[in-house]
């Protein structure tokens, strides 16, 4: 059930300030941009709400593929968050780590894979259950090998 893999965090977020320009990006045609600058913001503020309580991980495993959650990907994971139905959590169950939704279905909680090639696994009143945090953000990069390059130069 090991689908995350934690990356120790060694100092507090530096500010991750970038241009956020106002003309819109279309999908479909592209139309010329425009220059002006709308002003610049803090990546740290969106992924990292509750900083104190806010870490990364990343994927493992295809369980959450329809979730467009892939492996390689980080995941922001808010503690402070209370977790609830439709929420993807990172959870461990009897010392196993995973990242799924939690459901709630009559009485019965459930964590939830978005791959119809795993199974639902159903939480058993009694069994040890932690959850981690609750998943605000997906990291998912474009360019393969980029973001594993980035978090090896950490080590």
């Amino acid at each position: 059930m090991y689908d995350v893999l934690l990356i120790p965090v060694r100092e507090a977020p530096m500010p991750a300030c970038l241009p956020v320009f106002s003309c819109r990006v279309a999908a479909g045609f592209p139309s010329p941009a425009t220059d002006e600058l709308e002003g610049l913001f803090d990546l740290n503020r969106l992924l990292f709400r509750h900083p104190d309580a806010t870490y990364l991980v990343r994927v493992m495993g295809e369980s959450m593929s329809g979730a467009e959650i892939h492996p390689g990907d980080l995941l922001a994971v808010d503690k402070h968050l209370e977790a609830d139905h439709g929420h993807i959590v990172v959870a461990v169950v009897e010392g196993d780590c995973t990242v799924k939704r939690l459901e709630r279905r009559g009485e019965a909680w459930w964590l939830m894979p978005a791959n119809p090639a795993f199974a639902p696994y159903r939480i058993q009143t009694g069994e040890e259950l932690h959850i981690w945090g609750v998943v605000t953000h997906v990291v998912h990069e474009l360019i393969p090998g980029k973001l594993t390059a980035l978090l090896h130069s950490r080590d």
